[in-house]
């Protein structure tokens, strides 16, 4: 059965650590997602006087050396802008779901992207929440039960929280959602 792991990280070091680690244990570029503010993008843009403005509020640019360079072996990485939120480094699946209709849909933005992905609304409004405070998703999705546990093992060893695994991101009663999955360091609804 085809199911993901999901947990979020600190901040882009972490993110490229984890995803680092995802690399070398054999996941494929194709089933991880990387999700996160372009911090980097914000503070360049308040320094640089000479910006073009309407070239940066595209989607799908291509990532350079500075952001997200140890994520550049991830499919389809690139920074992004989400109206009224600002720009974000995305790969994988995920960059798909926000460059197409998730973004000017109903829910919109990345809580429509993450729906989008099979992630329950309650779940993935707590995900955008962690994302606008700092923090990076990852998702590694695959049918394997086995590569499940070690890419949650690899979430652990790195201190990520917000860690489940299942269909959806199961953020249920006491951290138990439908799909079985348990969140780790996350609130407990």
């Amino acid at each position: 059965m085809y199911a993901s792991v999901y947990c979020t990280v600190p901040n882009q070091d972490k993110a490229e650590a984890v995803v680092d680690d995802l690399k070398d244990a054999g996941f494929s570029s194709n089933d991880i997602s990387v999700l996160m503010q372009d911090r980097r993008g914000t503070r360049d843009f308040a320094t640089e006087h000479n910006t073009k403005a309407p070239e940066g509020a595209t989607t799908g640019g291509v990532i350079g050396m500075g952001a997200g360079a140890g994520l550049g072996w991830l499919v389809g990485i690139g920074t992004l802008a989400i109206p009224g939120l600002g720009p974000f480094i995305a790969a994988g699946p995920i960059m798909a779901a926000l460059g197409g209709a998730a973004v000017g849909g109903a829910t919109g933005g990345i809580v429509g992207a993450l729906i989008g992905m099979g992630i329950p609304e309650v779940e993935a409004k707590h995900y955008d929440e962690r994302i606008r405070e700092g923090n990076a998703l990852i998702t590694v999705h695959t049918e394997d039960m086995v590569e499940r546990d070690r890419a949650r093992a690899i979430f652990e060893r790195h201190g990520a929280t917000d860690i489940a695994t299942g269909t959806g991101a199961g953020l249920g009663s006491a951290g138990r959602g439908t799909t079985g999955a348990n969140l780790q360091n996350g609130p407990r609804y």
